[in-house]
């Protein structure tokens, strides 16, 4: 049975995070009390309509099944791909084999998603033919760089946007792309670039710049003092 107006999660955690150079995945860093993975599946079911989330795990992952994750949805872990694309393809794919229409594909390591957030993006995406994805506008000088890391001129910023997640898309229609293009296409750098590839144009919603992805040492410890200012004011 189509489930029409539920949405699926879909979370790629499948990477190993290796500019973080730290001892454990970036996912499985501990921020307070929680990992990083548990703070990111708490913030992406803050919406009713989200019905089911989809881990995508390395199939090698030693931490995921020691988790408590204590969230008011069903969750499924399955194994993810080389890249993300692959990663994606299979919860997705997973998602569309248990009804659900529409999916959002969040990063694993995007703990500080907010509840407004997902609400918004959720409800322009279900609205939209094509579907939505959180970006921000780019607001810093931007500087095109020559290969010796010297300023080869600046880049004019306006109509630029910073991408960020969840970005919400048909399931059928995200399953097609990744089928048509190849998962291991090398333009598949977020979800919105396969329909960007198949010439349609997402939405954007502006999101917040609290929306933060852990890449770099250091993004952890901004990332908690996000996540416990938000606890205190709830």
């Amino acid at each position: 049975m189509t489930k029409i107006n539920q949405v699926a999660v879909v979370v790629p955690a499948a990477g190993v995070g290796r500019r973080m150079q730290s001892a454990v995945p970036k996912q499985y860093l501990q921020l307070g009390h929680q990992t990083v993975l548990q703070w990111t599946l708490a913030a992406v079911t803050q919406d009713p309509r989200v019905a089911h989330v989809y881990v995508a795990l390395h199939p090698d992952d030693p931490y995921f099944s020691e988790l408590e994750c204590q969230i008011s949805v069903p969750m499924t872990g399955l194994h993810g791909g080389a890249t993300r694309a692959a990663s994606v393809a299979a919860g997705v794919a997973k998602a569309h084999a248990d009804g659900f229409a529409w999916v959002a594909v969040h990063d694993a390591a995007r703990p500080c998603l907010s509840a407004g957030e997902l609400t918004e993006v959720l409800d322009v995406a279900l609205s939209d033919d094509v579907g939505a994805i959180l970006a921000l506008p780019v607001a810093d000088t931007l500087k095109r760089a020559t290969p010796e890391d010297r300023i080869a001129g600046t880049v004019a910023r306006e109509q630029l946007w910073q991408a960020l997640t969840p970005q919400v898309f048909p399931s059928e229609a995200l399953l097609a792309g990744f089928a048509q293009l190849g998962v291991e296409h090398p333009a598949l750098t977020d979800e919105a670039s396969v329909f960007e590839a198949l010439g349609q144009a997402p939405k954007l919603v502006v999101g917040r710049r609290t929306n933060l992805k852990i890449t770099l040492p250091g993004d952890e410890a901004l990332a908690q003092l996000i996540l416990m200012q938000s606890h205190q004011q709830a």
